[in-house]
């Protein structure tokens, strides 16, 4: 009898679990209308996208509102429930498919929110130009790719949107093909873009080798468990190798970051796009496969000195910059070069935690460029042209670093245990004293000394907290357990912050001594990156002479 009852309890159980299964799975097919929305008016040849650029517009809004909304709705699903897939389409662990877990659920809320800001934007931005609507696809395009990229369930999706992105971000490149700037950044970015595709081919061809699979489902566990196990064979350091080299080269990293400085002959949206959004692309990929990255210290030692490098490189020459936008530019190159040594320390929450916040402020930077500069022009001419006195700047950074660090061995993140978001803290809090050093400065007394550093100890309070949310966030998705490295995490510590704060103190001394000929010298050659960007023009125009882009004219 009891036998009986359970074979007749056997079928509804299966029944309700496949129900349970089907209102889980039927949601995600849901988030992929909106960015098939997008890339099919992507496609839309250039000439019939340009007779109907309002109703091309208006499309492009709807569709990137409807993603925004559906990836919203299923991030707190993502949270209660976990990771949620579909099935392959596809055979032997190679086809289509989706993967959403509360990672690309928030990335892709992000650059959907973004591309729903850009694309209001640009009606307004580009209202008279004839090719408004061929500028509209190309967006469409563009953030097509970057959505399906985001969302993908399998390695071999993710190389084709990973492409596609870039082919788009190309197509924007070249909306003023009469610019010879313009012409000449879409060169360097196709360069760099196809030795990042080549190390990405590789990826796919060895993980398929070594796991007879490309779908999540089966890779990502596979090597969670190599990596708990501490045996991790040959191929695996091969494939790290060549997913640090990708992430790399999409984040502009030194020395190939040239690209991005002379993008800024596209248009304004494009420019939000790109270093709110696409350029954001290296950092989810190593937060996407940060179980492959931890597996290999050579690999995340190299991403933390390459990346600490390029965010000083990054910081210095963008205070020598007269152009807002070029000044931009080369803060996003710091900024990436931050993220990647987040990653390269093993502090992923931290580097998620980044990538939001550079994220929004980068586009609003671009977007209200122009109002920010009418802004700052009365603030600018007020000021003294004399630099702060050294010790007043050492007094300032003092009381709020002291203060910060008290608050950060109280509530974490410690240095032992996440020297990555130990690192960017403590820049936070230098940036904090340097701004205190100003307002001592304009106001010398025990009040204004004592609420910089409430500022300070309120600052580092709240980065804490949002560090413990990003941590929780991403539970499941990259490794929990602290990555076992030795005294050269320190090391790479110890030498960023006193970078840092060695350029601090040239903010505060640069200001006194900018008419010796010493340091007029010293700016001229930082202002122009160290030559760095020039040379490889010269390579780009020696390999590639200037003729006729294919499609766009001279």
């Amino acid at each position: 009898m009891l036998r009986g009852q359970q074979n007749h309890g056997a079928p509804n159980l299966r029944t309700s679990q496949l129900v349970a299964t089907t209102m889980l799975v039927a949601p995600l097919w849901l988030i992929i209308i909106g960015p098939l929305i997008l890339a099919g008016l992507g496609s839309l040849p250039n000439d019939r996208a340009d007779r109907h650029p309002d109703r091309i517009h208006r499309l492009a809004f709807l569709a990137a509102l409807l993603t925004l909304v559906s990836l919203l709705g299923i991030t707190p699903r993502t949270v209660v429930v976990g990771p949620l897939d579909t099935p392959l389409l596809g055979v032997d662990g190679v086809g289509l498919g989706l993967y959403v877990d509360t990672l690309s659920a928030t990335m892709g809320a992000l650059v959907a929110f973004i591309g729903l800001v850009v694309i209001a934007y640009s009606r307004r931005y580009l209202d008279g130009e004839p090719g408004r609507g061929r500028f509209t696809a190309g967006l469409c395009l563009t953030l097509a790719a970057v959505e399906l990229l985001i969302v993908s369930g399998n390695l071999l999706q993710f190389a084709l949107a990973w492409g596609l992105s870039s082919l788009g971000l190309h197509r924007l490149l070249l909306f003023y093909p009469g610019r010879s700037a313009a012409v000449l950044a879409a060169r360097k970015k196709f360069v760099v873009s196809r030795l990042g595709d080549l190390c990405l081919l590789g990826v796919l061809v060895i993980t398929y080798q070594l796991f007879h699979s490309l779908d999540y489902r089966v890779i990502l566990p596979a090597v969670e468990a190599l990596r708990v196990g501490h045996s991790t064979p040959l191929p695996v350091h091969v494939i790290v190798a060549l997913l640090v080299a990708v992430a790399l080269l999409k984040s502009a990293q030194f020395p190939l970051h040239g690209w991005l400085l002379e993008v800024m002959e596209t248009p304004t949206p494009v420019s939000a796009l790109l270093h709110a959004g696409v350029i954001n692309a290296g950092g989810f990929l190593l937060l996407r496969f940060a179980g492959f990255v931890s597996c290999s210290t050579f690999a995340l030692d190299a991403l933390a000195l390459i990346g600490g490098f390029t965010a000083l490189f990054g910081s210095v020459v963008m205070l020598t910059q007269t152009s807002i936008k070029v000044s931009l530019a080369y803060s996003t190159i710091g900024q990436m070069g931050f993220m990647m040594l987040e990653c390269g320390l093993g502090a992923f929450p931290a580097a998620y935690l980044h990538l939001f916040g550079h994220s929004l402020y980068k586009a609003h930077s671009f977007l209200s460029a122009g109002s920010v500069l009418d802004g700052v022009r009365p603030y600018r001419s007020s000021l003294p042209r004399s630099a702060l006195p050294v010790r007043l700047t050492l007094l300032a950074l003092a009381l709020v670093v002291t203060v910060g660090f008290a608050v950060l061995y109280l509530v974490g993140p410690h240095l032992r245990e996440n020297p990555g978001a130990f690192v960017l803290g403590s820049i936070v809090l230098l940036a904090a004293g340097r701004l205190g050093a100003a307002a001592i400065d304009a106001r010398p007394e025990m009040a204004v000394i004592a609420r910089v550093c409430l500022q300070g100890a309120c600052v580092v309070a709240a980065y804490a907290v949002l560090q413990r949310l990003s941590a929780y966030l991403l539970r499941g998705a990259v490794p929990a357990d602290p990555i076992p490295r030795g005294p050269f995490d320190v090391a790479i510590v110890a030498i960023v912050l006193l970078s840092f704060g060695l350029v601090i103190l040239w903010q505060s001394v640069l200001p006194a001594n900018r008419g010796t000929p010493r340091w007029r010298a010293l700016q001229v050659h930082v202002s122009n990156g160290l030559y760095v960007n020039t040379l490889t023009n010269r390579l780009i125009v020696r390999w590639w002479p200037a003729g006729r882009e294919a499609g766009v004219g001279p």
